[in-house]
């Protein structure tokens, strides 16, 4: 009975995906939404990466929320895995403990190490110019930071600060949204700033600001995150 109902859900599905797939029609010509964003978003805001400035700007609030949601994952994950009743109950065993990591790991360790933190900062305040932001850059950074964990099991992570640079990255964030709706014309708004010339790295108003606050925010959520799992 369950093989056949499974095997009846499978059809089912199959059915479904064919359908959407022989009623795909691949457009011919952009929308006048997505035609009017890619006009807007350089003329306006100065910003060569159209998908950026979305996000950033005219889809602030959404930004904001999906911040939020991420600071609550990490604030439960650290509740859930790090309770004062587990660390009561046993100590504290870090991952590796029993057999370090090899001397390839150490090594690869050093040398990548700089190159992914640098990475995480190019694609982070490049964000405005090409594909990257915030989001990206900020989970490259938190890459570096597993590897980091790997390579050095028993090295503590500084959740201090970590915890001090996110509340700032969101508290800046916050602000620039509220100095937007003063001096511009809503939230988040990038006018705040001069443009700057179109392509440059000092460009594109407030935007540049607003993604490595992102960035720095996103990278110290996800580092708190990845510690809290070496429990």
């Amino acid at each position: 009975m369950r093989r056949a109902f499974s095997l009846l859900a499978v059809l089912a599905f199959g059915v479904i995906f064919a359908g959407l797939v022989g009623g795909y029609d691949e457009r011919q010509a952009l929308s006048a939404l997505a035609v009017h964003y890619l006009t807007q978003v350089p003329s306006d805001l100065g910003a060569p990466n159209v998908v950026t400035g979305i996000l950033i700007t005219f889809r602030g609030f959404d930004t904001l929320g999906e911040v939020a949601v991420l600071f609550m994952v990490a604030a439960s994950v650290g509740l859930l895995l790090a309770s004062e009743t587990d660390e009561k109950a046993r100590p504290r065993v870090a991952l590796g403990a029993r057999r370090g990591p090899s001397e390839l790991v150490r090594s690869g360790a050093e040398v990548v190490l700089p190159l992914i933190f640098l990475f995480g900062a190019y694609v982070i305040m490049n964000g405005h110019l090409s594909a990257g932001g915030g989001f990206q850059g900020g989970a490259v950074v938190a890459s570096g930071v597993m590897l980091l964990m790997l390579a050095y099991p028993t090295g503590p992570i500084h959740h201090g600060f970590l915890s001090i640079a996110e509340s700032l990255a969101g508290v800046f964030y916050v602000l620039i949204g509220i100095v937007g709706i003063v001096f511009g014309m809503g939230f988040l708004d990038s006018h705040i700033l001069p443009r700057g010339n179109f392509g440059t790295l000092f460009s594109a108003g407030a935007i540049p600001l607003i993604s490595a606050l992102l960035g720095i925010k996103v990278g110290a959520e996800l580092s708190v995150i990845i510690d809290r799992f070496r429990s």
